[in-house]
């Protein structure tokens, strides 16, 4: 996540409040579920409503596909993209009674709308503004320490020896042959770090839900967000002599942009995000943001119930293809494995509204869904980061995502508490956040799947928890020295709320 506090830095310019749901009075009195999945609608459909995009989740093979979108047709909707290997469609409509009509046809699992404000031309291009630049100053000293075997710049990661990556490069850097996408807010790939690892076949512009290959399609456009790339440069930016050195320097890194220009990832992005990756033979996939408008999507409500089940089918499908997706566990100081939380942001990109839900049925997501590996932070004194969410059973592991310098304070002579990366331009910031845990956990499963190239998403998931370092409880957690517990964590030394199964070890990932 791009700062602390949130879980990725933005301006929001929320639009007014729209109605999602209208009545179905259109439809011509007698007509059922199935006649409306075979035939055109029998009366006008209402077309007044704001154009929104939804997904439809069916059953079946491609018979019901081409059933499903002649019903889709017939509700007023036009397809953007259909994958029809996990029965997923995306769909645009201006009928404000779409998603209960289509619910009724057959076939159908699940729909929902992907957000609660229109589709529409995005020109408000709100700048992340959770990076803290590298100054002159700092890189000059940094350069004047570096040894003959690290990058001018890595003197002030102190994250690559906290997981003993530093160790590990002196055994190997990671293979060509893998392959880390960053689903994220594009990645810009002219960066002199980024550049020779860059993977430009398995890179692409998901924002509209269908993948766009135009060359450079895939890095942020002047104003937006730098956060892919930061990203990116933590997984892989080259040992080259240039800046700062990625957790597997001699891996791939793709681009797979799924944020639209203000900063927001819906699920038909993120849908084909995963599916772009598992097509393309990704072998890992970074997600260090949650899939909006809401931060805890509900599975008894009908339009975020099918929301969930489109990217749990992409999760799964990916990974069947031999794809191991990671993800932050966010930024809201939350114990996930709570009864209950307060969601006060949602839906973020029009009018948030109070509510109060069970975690066991609301999900952060992709971070909480089945088979994906959930990365909570730490700070440079080896800590819960302060503002990073965890839970027991739902943390799967620990990385460094830094911290408030004055709360974790790193050794000489790293200066600052956050982590080093890329950003746009060819230059260099401090961000913090389980954005950046993330893909630490995503370099060391690149340098674990260069070690063990036909090992599986299961085995290499299984070889990340074992070989990690064990990290017991850290209670009483009062990060902030006020005399206030700050959080309590739940478990073992071997499997905690804070720490999972403890923090990324990538020497431990190179040894066969």
């Amino acid at each position: 996540m791009a700062h602390l506090g949130s879980r990725r830095g933005r301006v929001l310019a929320l639009p007014v409040g729209l109605a999602l749901t209208a009545s179905l009075g259109f439809l011509p009195s007698g007509a059922s579920a199935a006649e409306l999945s075979d035939a055109p609608a029998k009366a006008a459909v209402a077309t007044d409503g704001p154009k929104l995009s939804y997904v439809v989740n069916i059953e079946g093979g491609r018979w019901t596909a081409a059933s499903v979108k002649k019903a889709i047709a017939a509700a007023g909707g036009t397809v953007v993209v259909s994958y029809d290997q996990i029965g997923v469609i995306v769909v645009h409509s201006q009928n404000p009674g779409f998603a209960k009509t289509i619910r009724k046809a057959k076939g159908v699992v699940s729909a929902g709308s992907t957000r609660t404000a229109p589709l529409s031309v995005q020109t408000d291009t709100s700048v992340d503004e959770g990076g803290q630049a590298l100054t002159a100053a700092e890189a000059t000293a940094a350069a004047a320490g570096a040894t003959d075997a690290q990058d001018p710049l890595e003197p002030l990661q102190w994250d690559l020896p906290a997981i003993k990556a530093d160790k590990a490069h002196q055994r190997t850097t990671g293979s060509k042959k893998v392959t880390v996408g960053v689903i994220d807010t594009g990645v810009d790939d002219t960066h002199p770090d980024l550049a020779p690892n860059f993977d430009a076949a398995a890179s692409a512009n998901c924002v509209t839900g269908a993948p766009d290959t135009t060359p450079g399609s895939w890095r942020p456009q002047p104003g937006e967000s730098d956060h892919g790339t930061h990203v990116a440069g933590t997984i892989a930016a080259a040992k080259n002599g240039i800046g700062i050195t990625g957790v597997a320097p001699g891996v791939k890194v793709s681009g797979i942009k799924v944020s639209t220009p203000d900063g927001f990832f819906y699920t038909e992005a993120v849908v084909c995000g995963f599916m772009w990756a598992a097509e393309r033979g990704v072998e890992i996939t970074n997600n260090s943001y949650y899939t909006d408008p809401w931060l805890f999507a509900c599975k008894n409500d009908a339009d975020q119930k099918a929301l969930i089940e489109a990217v749990t089918r992409a999760t799964r499908y990916a990974e069947r293809k031999g794809t191991v997706n990671v993800a932050a566990a966010g930024n809201s100081k939350m114990d996930l494995a709570a009864d209950e939380l307060t969601d006060a942001t949602s839906p973020n990109d029009t009018t948030p509204v109070t509510r109060v839900v069970d975690p066991q049925q609301c999900l952060d997501f992709p971070a909480m869904l089945p088979g994906v590996v959930t990365v909570s932070a730490t700070g440079a004194k080896d800590l819960k980061a302060s503002y990073s969410n965890y839970g027991q059973g739902v943390v799967d592991i620990a990385a460094p995502g830094g911290d408030r310098t004055e709360y974790q304070t790193p050794e000489a002579p790293a200066i600052n508490g956050r982590i080093l990366s890329t950003t746009v331009e060819g230059g260099y910031n401090y961000k913090a956040g389980t954005s950046m845990a993330s893909p630490h956990a995503a370099g060391v499963l690149a340098l674990l799947k260069s070690t063990h190239p036909h090992a599986s998403p299961a085995a290499l998931k299984a070889l990340l928890y074992a070989q990690a370092d064990d990290r017991a409880c850290t209670n009483p957690y009062d990060i902030e020295g006020d005399g206030t517990i700050d959080a309590v964590c739940e478990g073992g030394k071997n499997k905690n709320g804070f720490y999972g199964a403890g923090l990324i070890d990538a020497l431990d990932a190179v040894r066969r």
